[in-house]
């Protein structure tokens, strides 16, 4: 009897497992304002589904008295709010993901934060999601923050939307206030393209039309939410695109076997298919798909495998292998809509690193084309983008990268912009299209090469570039080294930050993002002398690391000699040979070095020159002597 009950039991079990294995899955997230009642809606459904332990709901209880905003009520805000800083601010910072499910449907739900100061965050969760709940407080109605949420919903492909309008037992279940805040947001929201939206007034804190149809909205028709998100059908069909496969490793465990593993983005590869590596063009056919139970004769979006192909052709992790009938765009440059992430500014020409599927390549945006106004979504000039703001920009990389539209394919149109200094993430984008004149350019080859340039001249070309505030020295420097190269016979020039800004920069000012691009076409020039064979000495105050990091990195190894001018700013003001720091400090010169735009000293300079130990001439002769040492001159 007792065997006959465990075999049941095992059935049973075995048959729960499969049950579970065949339901849909759905993830969404919340969204919207702050306090608007996302974590109180979550906190909700997760009790209502009866997924909470006994000692979770004693733990909740004690918690509400201690941090609850709900009287003697229980506070289901407590539940996903799980930083203390959250607690005790009564607000979502950081993103919560939590697992329920009913008999019909699996979910996970990422709680987002509703503060602007936590966009980012909050473009973190809707990232991988299907589905938004925008919420909206019944006494506030449709805000900034609102419409700014709509929109990133909108850009990061979410195609259907629940609007729900919150707190709707503070308006006595009014249906004119329901009805007013739907029609506005329907107008804000008509040319953003959701597929489907769907309006349902709910009370998250006593659970009116979250799990059942509330008898306190009798006016109410449309169903509530629990079922709406059991019943609605997302699916993105993502088998019938292109196949597409980055590759994230190249699996080598013996000479006998070499495959290329990854996670299928979209569509379904067979053993037998032609494929394609994206950016090389190279072609084969697939041999095998293997997989951790075995190998299988077709995978589908979402499956990780490993492929062999027939032939050795060289793939490395980043290529993207593809349908040889269906391949994506390869470029140097794409327009993309932009979310910027980061306190500090964004910065055209400032140099990134754009991570795209398994792809890390050095990237700048080129061009910030426009801004967009969430409010309004007109479009608004600008040159530079701040913290949660969004634009629409031409992006350029040091190689060609395999990519689709973003609203053709998430997983091979998404990417972030990730700061090289500090490695976190700044931007996140959505590739458009390819800039096409990208295709259509392309490197002339020619007979006589840097080398050759260098020889006639006796010389090794390299960029001598000196760096360091107004009035610290650099051009006098400069200028007397190559007075020192010329009497040798050297081949020369100088570059002068002064001079520039009469002809190629004469269109820049003196703003941030008026800088970098100053300092990325001087780089640029400075490279073309290099390449002629010159030692060009380059006398600019170049106040970031990063652009000067940039220079160096346009150049070969040993091209780049950095030459920190290092004179205390005390010093410079005392000498103030142009008098800028007098107009600075009177406000009649903005955006000047040192008042009230940073200056970056370099950290690991070729040269360090300390102008208060030494006379100009003992420097100059100090850097001929570096250039001789090292082979130079």
């Amino acid at each position: 009897m007792a065997v006959v009950e465990t075999d049941l039991k095992t059935a049973e079990l075995k048959a729960y497992l499969a049950a579970q294995e065949t339901k849909s899955f759905l993830r969404f997230l919340t969204c919207g304002s702050v306090d608007d009642g996302k974590s109180t809606l979550i906190g909700r459904l997760l009790y209502d589904t009866k997924l909470l332990f006994e000692d979770q709901l004693a733990a909740l209880e004690k918690d509400s008295k201690k941090h609850g905003t709900t009287g003697d009520d229980i506070d289901f805000a407590l539940l996903v709010d799980g930083l203390e800083a959250e607690r005790e601010q009564g607000i979502t910072i950081d993103v919560a993901y939590r697992f329920f499910a009913t008999d019909k449907r699996k979910f996970i739900v990422a709680d987002t934060p509703g503060h602007e100061q936590y966009t980012r965050n909050m473009a973190t969760g809707a990232s991988n999601s299907d589905l938004a709940v925008i919420l909206i407080d019944a006494r506030k109605g449709v805000l900034t923050q609102t419409r700014r949420h709509a929109y990133i919903v909108s850009l990061l492909g979410i195609r259907h939307v629940v609007l729900a309008v919150n707190k709707i037992d503070l308006v006595d279940y009014s249906e004119p206030m329901f009805r007013a805040i739907v029609e506005d947001f329907r107008e804000f929201a008509s040319p953003l393209g959701f597929a489907s939206l769907t309006p349902i007034p709910i009370s998250a804190r006593f659970g009116d039309n979250v799990m059942a149809k509330s008898a306190n909205m009798p006016w109410y028709d449309g169903p509530a939410l629990l079922h709406h998100l059991e019943t609605i059908d997302v699916s993105t069909v993502m088998t019938d695109k292109p196949f597409r496969m980055p590759v994230q490793w190249v699996n080598r465990p013996n000479l006998d076997f070499r495959g290329f593993s990854g996670t299928i983005a979209s569509g379904r590869v067979r053993a037998g298919d032609v494929v394609a590596v994206a950016r090389s063009g190279r072609t084969s056919s697939v041999t095998r798909i293997v997989t951790m139970d075995g190998d299988v004769p077709e995978a589908i979006a979402g499956e990780a495998v490993t492929l062999t192909l027939a032939d050795e052709i060289d793939i490395s992790r980043g290529d993207v292998i593809c349908a040889a009938t269906a391949r994506p765009e390869v470029s140097e440059q794409f327009a993309a809509h932009l979310l910027w992430m980061a306190d500090e500014e964004m910065l055209p020409g400032r140099p990134y690193m754009l991570k795209i599927g398994t792809t890390m390549v050095p990237a700048q945006v080129t061009e910030l084309k426009h801004k967009i106004d969430v409010n309004s979504l007109s479009h608004a000039a600008g040159k530079t983008l701040h913290l949660n703001e969004v634009g629409y920009a031409n992006i350029s990389v040091n190689q060609p990268i395999a990519f689709d539209s973003y609203h053709d394919n998430r997983d091979t149109g998404g990417f972030i912009l990730i700061d090289r200094f500090s490695n976190a993430t700044v931007g996140a984008g959505m590739i458009d299209f390819g800039l096409r004149r990208a295709t259509n350019v392309h490197w002339q080859a020619l007979d006589v090469a840097k080398a050759s340039r260098a020889a006639i001249k006796g010389q090794k070309p390299a960029a001598l570039w000196f760096t360091g505030l107004s009035g610290s020295g650099k051009s006098t420097i400069a200028n007397l080294v190559e007075r020192a190269l010329h009497a040798e016979g050297k081949h020369t020039y100088i570059l002068d930050g002064d001079n520039v800004r009469h002809g190629l920069n004469r269109d820049l000012g003196f703003t941030d993002a008026d800088r970098v691009e100053n300092i990325r076409r001087v780089a640029e020039a400075a490279k073309l002398f290099v390449d002629a064979g010159l030692i060009v000495l380059v006398s600019f105050i170049s106040p970031f690391r990063s652009e000067r990091r940039m220079a160096r990195e346009m150049l070969q190894a040993g091209e780049f000699v950095e030459v920190f001018v290092d004179t205390p700013i005390e010093v410079c003001m005392q000498r103030d040979p142009k008098g800028l720091y007098k107009k600075a400090k009177a406000g009649e010169i903005k955006h000047f070095t040192g008042i009230d735009s940073p200056y970056e000293a370099p950290e690991q300079a070729e040269l360090t020159l300390k102008t208060e130990e030494a006379e100009p001439a003992a420097h100059a002769a100090a850097v001929v002597a570096y250039l001789k040492d090292a082979g130079y001159i």
